[in-house]
């Protein structure tokens, strides 16, 4: 009797042990911290969302350091938002405030966070990491499978307007496959191109050289980004073969016929060959009905201005090559102007194409990007481009909860960018930016994902242009209020979602990260596809009414999907799961920026009592200063031989000088050269006393007041402080409170860089020790080139505009020979501002 009671108290002691392990093991399943996968540079936004199936409220939160597990963080720094998707209650968990440096989890209520990473190399290579995917998406040779494939593409169609008969051969090989299937598509495939040309041009620091141009292991000497854009370029070309001659895809939905490695396709009905659809600016097959085709535009200007950056990025290291992108940009642009309008992708068997509605976008950028590498802008590209601005100032989606598949292309305006770039007076396209991102913000604000971007097909294409809009408005424009919506949309990307999963295969590589994709490489060969990004979650409607999706296996995601959005990690699922070319572009544009900006570059400008003295110590730059005040005897010999070298100088003149009326058609010839002109102070006023250098002579007041009477004079040749926010102090002679008072009117002070004898040619004999021969002056600027480790990186070399007549040896003559000198040396001679 005694045991069958201790039996009965044992398995009612057990029940109760199991119920209550179950019922954690509910309540712990029914709370998540999501958090960005990849990590926080230390100085970053830095939020994780709560999110839960129960109606618990958060109040506060925790960071444990993952080696000593000790609590290292608490905060109460929680906004909550309540229902979003399949959670009851959401919360945004700040810990912006929290910079060490190591390994960590978020805790709260019992929950745990994955690894949270905070140092900043957290995003150091995963740029490179995915220009992994886009080798590996190459048509032609393919570097992955150390094979070739579609080697004999392809044939012609609608190419009767160029007296072109169907089934005429071009040699089209190349390029890259558009996704998991193997089409090709110049509008998509010159964006990629863009982007990667982009991601170098703006961070060249970023990326590195292991593969050589064919994509297998080895350096070349190249940056491997630029090597892909190379491919994208070279394919480009083959679409564009001749000035009246332009491609818009090659093969058509016939390819999918099956999952398979790509190799060569025979169901065209022309051996190995596949169908090159001539653009004709006309309606073409789409299924059973024909596509929306208005003209000539979006595809060839964005061919445009592909050419025109790669013609910039490759000038030094191939002139022919860059010679010829430079002719093509030309004839694609006539192409664009052929007929205005959009250029949509044609199908044979679905419904589902690139149904692109929108051209200007492209035009926009197209003339912006014939400025490319000038050293003066030409100002009617730039209204051209504000013109076509004005007509689309919001890509469309952003204003929509929804859109056709890739109906407003690319997702970002590229040109608005550029603009902003070219014209820093204008803040027109900085201000449309920040128009597109309230539109955003509207939706986002509501719910703790700041989530305002649209479920539609590709949904994460359009989370990395947003987050991209968001970064160059800030950059631009100063302008931070929208930095946690930025971060957000990255984060997002990368685990901070309601799946809680990365959205790039394999990164991070500790991380959950799609395995299962809709990929012929993963589902056929268990080959990885490392760096790819997956087209994302789509609204719940959309994803019910597509054609032929059936999931292979049991969905690990189905708690997280709800009646607003799905995302499943399942080869069956082409909507959500497909990795697109294109889209992993635009992210490696995105990641190097993140990388740049989380690590900066070393500032080897050199500083004294609050001047910049010295630019770049690196690079092999020079800046040209002339400094003027009563005289200008040499200003028409130098304005000639800049003129003649090709070369662009800065100038810092006094009011007297821009007042003197002797003077203004030389003012006016060096402004319209492209030369910079800026403030030396109005009067030419000794700041600081000569022997006792920290004594000022003039008051803040007085200093203000002759800077403003300054520009004041400068103002009647166009010249404001926008555009000339560099200042030379008067007698090159200041103290560390004059550096103060000019950063506090937002100038940055800067003089010359010492070491030569190059500011003493306005000395003239009488003047004793003092006087400097201009050969004594040349020969100390080329031996401090010869004999200095750095030569004359970054120098300041400042020379004056005109001296006393008691100089008769006038160094400007000898200006010619002197820029020559440093031509061989190979310094560049720029701008201040430059």
């Amino acid at each position: 009797m005694k045991n069958k009671f201790f039996t009965v108290a044992t398995f009612a002691l057990a029940l109760w042990l199991l119920c209550s392990f179950i019922g954690t093991t509910r309540r712990d399943h029914q709370r998540w911290i999501r958090i960005n996968l990849l990590g926080y540079p230390t100085e970053s936004i830095k939020v994780a969302v709560w999110a839960s199936k129960t109606n618990e409220i958060l109040a506060q939160f925790e960071i444990v350091e993952k080696e000593t597990n000790k609590i290292v963080y608490t905060s109460t720094n929680i906004k909550s938002f309540g229902r979003y998707g399949p959670f009851k209650q959401t919360a945004r968990l700040n810990f912006s405030d929290f910079k060490k440096q190591g390994s960590f989890y978020i805790r709260a209520n019992g929950t745990t966070s994955p690894l949270l990473l905070i140092n900043d190399d957290v995003y150091k290579g995963a740029a490179d990491f995915c220009l992994q995917y886009m080798r590996q998406q190459r048509s032609g040779f393919n570097p992955y499978l150390k094979d070739s494939c579609h080697t004999h593409d392809g044939f012609v169609l609608y190419g009767a307007k160029a007296g072109l008969k169907d089934s005429t051969h071009f040699d089209a090989s190349g390029g890259w496959h558009d996704a998991s299937d193997y089409l090709q598509y110049s509008t998509t495939s010159a964006n990629a191109t863009y982007h990667l040309l982009m991601a170098y041009r703006d961070f060249p620091q970023v990326f590195g050289d292991k593969q050589q141009a064919n994509g297998l292991t080895g350096k070349n000497g190249r940056a491997d980004i630029l090597d892909e854009a190379k491919w994208g370029l070279d394919w480009l070309l083959k679409m564009h073969p001749q000035k009246n001659m332009m491609f818009n895809q090659l093969a058509d939905d016939r390819d999918h016929i099956s999952m398979r490695i790509p190799k060569e396709d025979s169901q065209y009905g022309k051996g190995f060959e596949r169908p090159l659809y001539f653009i004709t600016g006309e309606p073409q097959q789409r299924g059973k009905f024909m596509n929306n085709t208005t003209g000539t535009s979006s595809t060839a200007a964005k061919f445009t201005s592909a050419f025109n950056l790669g013609s910039v990025l490759f000038k030094e290291r191939d002139r022919t090559y860059a010679q010829m992108l430079t002719k093509k940009a030309k004839t694609a642009y006539k192409f664009a102007l052929r007929k205005p309008g959009v250029t949509q992708t044609a199908s044979v068997k679905s419904p589902y194409i690139y149904a692109e509605d929108n051209w200007v976008d492209d035009m926009e950028l197209a003339e912006t990007s014939f400025n490319f590498g000038r050293e003066k802008v030409d100002q009617k590209k730039i209204t051209l481009a504000l013109n076509y601005a004005q007509q689309e100032s919001v890509t469309p989606w952003l204003q929509k909860d929804t859109a056709a598949h890739y109906q407003y292309y690319p997702f970002i305006n590229l040109g608005h960018y550029e603009i902003a770039r070219q014209d820093l007076k204008d803040k027109t396209a900085i201000s449309y930016y920040q128009k597109g991102i309230k539109q955003v913000w509207n939706r986002a604000q509501n719910n703790a994902f700041y989530r305002g971007i649209p479920f539609i097909w590709c949904s994460n294409n359009l989370t990395v242009s947003f987050a991209m809009q968001c970064n160059w408005y800030a950059a631009l424009s100063g302008d931070k209020t929208y930095a946690e919506l930025e971060q957000a949309n990255f984060d997002w990307l990368f685990g901070s979602n309601p799946w809680g999963t990365s959205m790039v295969y394999g990164l991070p590589q500790w991380g959950d990260t799609p395995t299962d994709p809709h990929s012929a490489f993963t589902h056929l060969k268990n080959y990885p596809i490392n760096g790819g990004l997956v087209d994302g979650p789509v609204y719940t409607n959309i994803y019910k009414g597509l054609i032929g999706i059936k999931l292979n296996d049991a969905d690990e995601y189905a708690d997280f999907q709800s009646d607003l959005a799905v995302y499943h990690d399942d080869y069956g699922d082409y909507s959500t799961n497909e990795p697109t070319m294109d889209g992993t572009a635009s992210l490696i544009y995105l990641l190097a920026a993140k990388e740049a900006q989380a690590k900066p570059l070393p500032n080897h400008k050199t500083y004294s009592l609050g001047a910049n003295i010295r630019g770049d110590s690196t690079q092999k730059k020079i800046y040209l200063v002339f400094t003027g005040d009563e005289y200008a005897d040499g200003g028409e010999k130098i304005s000639k031989v800049l003129a003649q070298e090709k070369v662009k100088a800065s100038f810092f003149l006094t009011g007297n000088f821009y007042r003197n009326p002797n003077f203004h058609s030389l003012i006016k010839k060096l402004k319209n050269d492209g030369h910079y002109l800026g403030p030396h102070s109005d009067k030419h006023l000794l700041y600081c006393d000569w022997n006792k250098r920290d004594s000022l002579l003039v008051t803040k007041t007085d200093f203000e007041k002759d800077l403003n009477n300054n520009y004041q004079a400068m103002a009647g040749f166009g010249i404001n402080k926008e555009t000339a926010s560099y200042f030379l102090p008067p007698y090159e002679w200041y103290n560390q409170t004059i550096a103060n008072w000019t950063n506090a009117l937002g100038l940055q002070l800067i003089n010359f860089t010492p070491g030569t004898r190059s500011n003493a040619d306005y000395t003239y004999p009488e003047m004793g020790k003092s006087y400097r021969s201009s050969d004594e002056i040349y020969r100390s600027i080329i031996t401090f080139n010869e004999t200095k480790p750095s030569g004359l990186n970054g120098f300041i070399l400042l020379l004056h505009i005109g001296t006393d007549a008691r100089r008769t040896d006038k160094f400007y003559n000898r200006l010619a020979e002197l820029i020559t000198y440093l031509k061989k040396a190979d310094y560049k001679l720029a701008r201040i501002d430059n």
